[in-house]
């Protein structure tokens, strides 16, 4: 813990600005791969078993997604389930806009990683020419000769440590917003190809048999009126 200590205090002022930004990188990174994880572990089951509930019985499969809200997957599904009775167009833009609104869930932190890593990198510079800057005055003033040589190591210490910090917090910023859009975009497709087995199913068991239900009440009415 003091090797630590020594090397904020040898890295400038520039290292307090820069640990806090290491520890907002830490804590967004931790988020978001909980999220994900939690996503990418349970959702392939909850969209089968909700799937497969929606040949059947879509109050069933409603109260299956219902129950896993806590996840993007639970709320995306729940949304046109919600619906009673649609036309086709309203089910499909309910599945739109459900859609729409878990994938702008799933840009959170991103901006958080691309500060991180604009300002990470302008700070080490900033140390490194403080550090620089400080050899420079201690030459200039003529305290440094070839017995003491402390005076210079130090300002190019601060200068070199700074700088590496610096591009280290960005690189790993990088690295994981890099992951993250990765996961994202395959999961925005997952979305959408489960949104559309969902519309297909709502389709094929519910539309057309709600379409022919109407159409034999519509014919029982007519010759109801006919006998009268």
């Amino acid at each position: 813990m003091s090797r630590i200590y020594d090397i904020l205090l040898a890295g400038g002022f520039v290292m307090f600005p820069l640990l806090v930004l290491s520890v907002v990188t830490f804590v967004c990174v931790i988020e978001r791969c909980w999220f994900w994880f939690k996503l990418i572990t349970q959702e392939k089951q909850i969209a089968q078993e909700v799937l497969s509930a929606a040949r059947v019985d879509l109050e069933k499969a409603e109260a299956i997604a219902s129950r896993s809200q806590g996840l993007a997957i639970g709320r995306f599904l729940l949304a046109p389930l919600r619906l009673r009775k649609s036309s086709p167009e309203i089910f499909h833009l309910a599945i739109k806009a459900s859609c729409d609104k878990e994938c702008m869930d799933m840009y959170k932190g991103d901006k958080v990683l691309e500060s991180v890593m604009a300002i990470a990198p302008l700070l080490g510079i900033l140390g490194t020419s403080a550090g620089l800057f400080t050899t420079f005055q201690q030459l200039r003033s003529g305290q440094v000769n070839s017995f003491n040589v402390s005076a210079v190591a130090s300002g190019i210490a601060q200068a070199l440590i700074a700088s590496a910090t610096g591009m280290s917090v960005a690189i790993l910023s990088l690295v994981f917003l890099r992951i993250f859009i990765i996961v994202r975009s395959r999961q925005i497709d997952y979305f959408s190809q489960v949104g559309c087995e969902l519309e297909l199913i709502y389709l094929e068991f519910w539309h057309e048999s709600s379409i022919a239900d109407a159409s034999i009440l519509e014919v029982d009415q007519e010759l109801n009126i006919k006998e009268e």
